[in-house]
């Protein structure tokens, strides 16, 4: 398998570990920013907000950085953003412990993070695949999704704890920390000369832009992704309000249905690093996994059967994510790499303030088993509309480009 022979590559294993506990702090936060934020407010709408702010940045740095990504040193932009999201989570972390915090800081710091964020992912994407080699990248996509999810589970878990135990500050504090590793690491790594790119920034963007339009399959995967993440994978509105509103859980019954979803995420993630190939057609299945998940939310189930549903949800949504993120970056040349992975980060994130906002409004307004229902539908609506055209089972059963 890749993935076992990079996690014997120690200058990949090291990244990787670095990486597994920067996420681990960073889904320790996202769990307690969702619990801070209605214990502020009590409303899902002010949480949708929240999510707004945070993913809105990605609309519009999304291309700029992927530009930065082709044309600068991975590495010092790596350090960048990964210094800059540890900077944020330390000083919300002192707001919250004296006291001070208001949601309108909330707000801000959501905006800030949202945009370190919104850098870091294509940086960070294009920086894997120096790291590992082209040939290797199914293994790696394969090792940092199980990493990333095995975080998704403990992280909210912890997180819960915390929040019982010693306060929500404290998940704050373990998230700025939990970037020291990564900062370290990057620090002892040399920096790699990056290949000369001509032509203005707003042209080489524009060239990113087109290579995703005209190639068929990388269309048809980005806009499956777009709106998947619009209408399925707000679990950061949807699961802290249906925990609270819906099933008048406390903070470690939140992480507990928060780490489900990242049960079936690892199990998604498993899989994945056995067939170590990309299978296109998986993207659309695993949209329709996570759309009929959905659904089952309208049922009245106990906690037990709606950690159930959300695993199913996370199995479907890393189904879709793994499958599109490799089938793009198989495809796309080196040169335009950072470039092409800025406009599928855009589209995956970008979508995700009006998806976030959507889920808490509709949660507010039709109560969240119907909510899900209706999201789940026109979730079903996306994948039908999308199927029209089909999806090879290989990357290389792909329909030839308009441009040849």
């Amino acid at each position: 398998m890749l993935a076992l022979a990079l996690l014997r590559d120690p200058r990949y294993r090291n990244y990787w570990l670095a990486l597994f506990i920067s996420q681990l702090g960073t889904w320790m936060q996202a769990a307690a920013q969702g619990w801070l934020v209605l214990e502020l407010t009590g409303s899902a709408e002010r949480l949708g907000l929240v999510m707004v702010c945070q993913f809105l940045p990605s609309l519009v740095l999304s291309l700029p950085a992927g530009v930065l990504a082709d044309r600068h040193s991975r590495r010092n932009l790596l350090l960048l953003t990964q210094g800059g999201m540890a900077v944020l989570a330390g000083l919300m972390a002192v707001l919250i412990l004296t006291d001070l915090i208001r949601y309108e800081y909330v707000l801000l710091f959501a905006f800030f993070y949202g945009a370190f964020n919104a850098i870091d992912l294509p940086v960070r994407q294009s920086f894997t695949v120096e790291l590992a080699g082209r040939e290797r990248y199914p293994g790696a996509i394969a090792l940092n999704s199980f990493g990333f999810n095995v975080s998704r589970v403990t992280g909210p878990a912890v997180a819960g704890l915390l929040i019982a135990g010693v306060g929500l500050g404290w998940a704050y504090v373990l998230n700025a920390l939990s970037f020291v590793i990564m900062l370290v690491l990057l620090l002892r790594t040399a920096s790699r000369a990056v290949e000369p790119v001509h032509g203005s920034a707003v042209q080489q963007a524009l060239e990113g832009l087109r290579y995703v339009w005209q190639e068929p399959l990388v269309r048809q995967v980005v806009l499956m992704v777009g709106l998947a993440s619009l209408f399925g994978m707000n679990f950061q509105t949807l699961v802290p309000a249906y925990s609270r509103l819906v099933l008048g859980l406390d903070a470690e019954g939140y992480g507990f249905l928060m780490s489900a979803v990242g049960v079936g995420a690892i199990g998604a993630a498993l899989l994945q690093a056995f067939t170590a190939q990309a299978r296109p057609v998986r993207t659309l299945l695993g949209s329709g996994i996570l759309a009929l998940s959905l659904a089952l939310l309208f049922l009245p189930l106990p906690p037990w059967g709606v950690a159930m549903v959300l695993a199913i949800c996370g199995f479907g949504m890393i189904t879709t994510l793994v499958n599109a993120n490799t089938t793009v970056q198989l495809l796309v040349p080196d040169r335009l790499r950072g470039r092409v992975m800025s406009v599928y980060s855009m589209v995956l994130l970008g979508v995700a303030p009006v998806g976030g906002y959507l889920t808490g409004s509709l949660m507010d307004q039709l109560g969240g088993r119907t909510a899900s229902l209706v999201l789940s539908l026109l979730l079903v609506l996306s994948a039908l509309w999308l199927s029209r055209r089909p999806w090879p089972r290989t990357v290389e059963e792909r329909p030839k480009s308009v441009r040849g």
